[in-house]
């Protein structure tokens, strides 16, 4: 049987009218601290915060709620409608917001999940028909939408790994400080399906202060400058600038790299690979899993190349 036209309508007006209103806040919300930091004025806190992965998607599922309730709906029709507007919703940034598709896929279950929560939200207030309590609701939340927005968010994490390399200190370090391309198979899956993944490292010359280049997949290029060259010690370096990728723009910074290279005496090498990144999208507890398992390939991926050149002529 076909759904009535009016149900059609109800239920696709409350899905377009729950993105617009989620576009409008989030990319009001983008121009206004991009506006403000062009003035000096802004605090550097980024684009996408906690409001813009809980709040909005919230009070989307709450405004599509407010069509879709006079249609008594079941609890898994709310679900599933939640679901499409999820797609609509990750459609509409990456037209309007121009957000990369691997940001999109990770962020999407986030979305969903309080899209979904808002919709059902939305179906026990409007039952109750409580207008007071809706219209409150619905002021606090912009109230925490804007709060949020021009509050300071700090997160700066460091991701280290180890790994143990079976030739001598010396073998190593040549490895660690450039590299030739990396031959290995992806088998890291964000890497699989097209986020960018270390390829090579050339460096400008050999002592603190020179400039090094890590060189990524599509051509993406961080630029870098060593500032402790300690040869089979400890070499660290700053990144100077990054890709203008959609991926990463906004979303995350990556401030410092560092190897630090232990001869254990017996042959072998301790190679300790350590990255610091500041963090610009929220809640943290959930964009932190990714952004170090990110982190963690990437090391994981360099490092076993130079375990193979090194290990190659022992």
């Amino acid at each position: 049987m076909e759904k009535d036209p009016s149900t059609k309508s109800r239920i696709t007006t409350g899905i377009l009218v729950g993105n617009l209103a989620s576009v409008l806040l989030v990319g009001g919300s983008k121009y206004l601290v991009t506006y403000l930091e062009g003035l000096g004025t802004g605090n550097g806190s980024g684009i996408f915060v906690f409001s813009s992965f809980i709040i909005v998607p919230l009070l989307m599922g709450v405004i599509s709620a407010w069509y879709w309730h006079p249609l008594q709906l079941k609890t898994k029709h709310y679900i599933g409608w939640s679901a499409v507007n999820t797609l609509v919703a990750c459609l509409a940034s990456f037209i309007f917001l121009r957000e990369g598709v691997i940001c999109l896929l990770i962020v999407s279950p986030l979305i969903l999940l309080f899209v979904t929560a808002g919709a059902l939200l939305g179906k026990i207030l409007y039952n109750r028909k409580n207008n007071t309590l809706n219209s409150s609701l619905a002021g606090l939340a912009l109230v925490v939408v804007m709060v949020d927005t021009f509050s300071d968010h700090k997160n700066v994490r460091l991701v280290s790994d180890t790994l143990i390399v079976n030739a001598p200190i010396e073998k190593v370090w040549p490895h660690v400080v450039a590299y030739k391309p990396i031959t290995l198979k992806e088998n890291y899956w964000l890497f699989k399906i097209g986020m960018p993944s270390p390829v090579e490292s050339t460096v400008d010359g050999y002592e603190a202060g020179a400039g090094r280049k890590c060189i990524f997949s599509n051509g993406y290029v961080f630029d870098e400058k060593m500032i402790v060259y300690k040869p089979n010690e400890e070499l660290t370096f700053d990144i100077l600038t990054q890709p203008h990728d959609p991926e990463i723009m906004g979303h995350i910074d990556i401030l410092r790299g560092q190897f630090l290279l232990k001869d254990n005496g017996d042959g072998t090498t301790t190679v300790i690979g350590n990255s610091w990144y500041k963090l610009y999208v929220f809640p943290g507890w959930y964009f932190n899993l990714w952004s170090e398992s990110i982190t963690r390939n990437v090391h994981l991926r360099v490092m076993q190349h130079i375990k193979l050149l090194s290990e190659e002529h022992v």
